[in-house]
């Protein structure tokens, strides 16, 4: 009788511990959702630069590129996820009808298409550029259009707070969401002579202005704020000067732009007010310091 309890024992053990084993097996492949970077907002938010011939490309050498590579290492399985489109305004990124199909061709809105990934997907982190296309078409061949400008320092007043909050409601309290400040890449005009220098200073004014309506509008969401204007030095009074390689004695804001970004570049692939590779660098540390 003892030996064949033992042996009946011997063959339950036997059927348990191979079912054991592939639970654990099957617990151990188990896989978690992947956690995403999301970016939004416009061409910087796809790392956008000239090439040769001067067409104004994405890139994979953006800040949010930056961002992820470095973020990828603090979170397990990190995913970056781009809804960025080329020329997005603050009125299109809710309402739709981005100019540049090539980065944005899904239906809707990027708004929109952003809500529903944050509904759908695990999200670690949001960063945001948008409303500098409400107001870069408002300088043109050394001029300030004041019509066009006020009226798109009213969009960007009246959509931002739109945005940010769609994006805080879908996200809930605890994601975090960072949206930046922008440098003035009409400082290059200084280098243009008496009235490119005018031109310049008050580009500079209306940068503090735009900023400013900018950070009122992502208070809205209890957003974060990267400086990238201070970043940029875009405030620094033109008495605080620099040795810029090629072009000499200039102010230190006018230095930064014209080392990182396109502006000061010779035609045809300058003057355009995207970052460089460099710049965007300098962007994505901003980003860092509040992320």
């Amino acid at each position: 009788m003892r030996l064949k309890a033992i042996a009946a024992t011997i063959c339950v053990l036997a059927a348990v511990v191979p079912s054991a084993a592939l639970a654990a097996t099957h617990h151990h492949k188990k896989k978690t959702k992947p956690s995403y970077y999301l970016a939004l907002g416009d061409s910087l938010a796809r790392g956008a630069q000239p090439n040769k011939a001067g067409v104004t490309l994405p890139t994979n050498e953006g800040y949010a590129n930056d961002i992820f590579a470095a973020r990828r290492h603090h979170i397990k399985g990190l995913k970056l996820k781009e809804l960025g489109c080329l020329g997005e305004t603050t009125t299109t990124m809710i309402k739709g009808g981005c100019p540049d199909k090539t980065t944005h061709n899904a239906k809707g809105s990027q708004l929109a298409q952003a809500v529903a990934f944050i509904k759908t997907h695990k999200v670690a982190f949001i960063t945001l550029d948008i409303g500098a296309n409400d107001i870069d078409g408002c300088v043109q061949n050394g001029n300030i259009d004041t019509s066009c400008l006020n009226a798109g320092l009213a969009a960007v007043k009246a959509n931002v707070p739109t945005i940010v909050k769609a994006l805080r409601k879908a996200a809930g309290p605890h994601v975090r969401i960072v949206a930046m400040t922008y440098y003035d890449p009409f400082l290059a005009d200084y280098l243009a002579g008496s009235q490119g220098q005018n031109l310049a200073a008050e580009s500079v004014d209306l940068a503090k202005e735009f900023n400013g309506e900018l950070t009122s509008g992502f208070a809205a969401g209890k957003l974060k704020v990267a400086d990238v204007a201070d970043a940029f030095d875009t405030y620094a009074p033109f008495s605080k000067t620099t040795t810029a390689p090629g072009i000499g004695t200039v102010p230190v804001s006018v230095a930064e732009i014209c080392e990182h970004t396109w502006m000061c570049a010779p035609t045809p692939v300058g003057p355009n007010i995207h970052a460089t590779k460099s710049g965007y660098s300098m962007i994505a540390d901003a980003f860092e310091k509040v992320l």
